[in-house]
């Protein structure tokens, strides 16, 4: 699964908030939210723990 960049991003802009503190959010590390934020797949885990940090559900992030 790949996350959606742009949803992604203005999630982010709607919470006032960078990738470091949505990575600290998400309990995961900046460079990992960085690579699949450019477009890594990521695990369905990994979608869970940033869903939920952003306060949505994952099918709404994903491309």
């Amino acid at each position: 699964m790949r996350l959606n960049r742009t949803k992604v991003s203005l999630l982010m802009a709607k919470l006032v908030i960078n990738q470091a503190t949505l990575a600290m959010e998400a309990g995961i590390s900046r460079q990992t939210l960085s690579a699949v934020m450019n477009g890594r797949s990521c695990r369905p885990e990994l979608l869970g723990k940033v869903s939920k940090a952003l306060g949505v559900e994952p099918e709404e992030i994903i491309e």
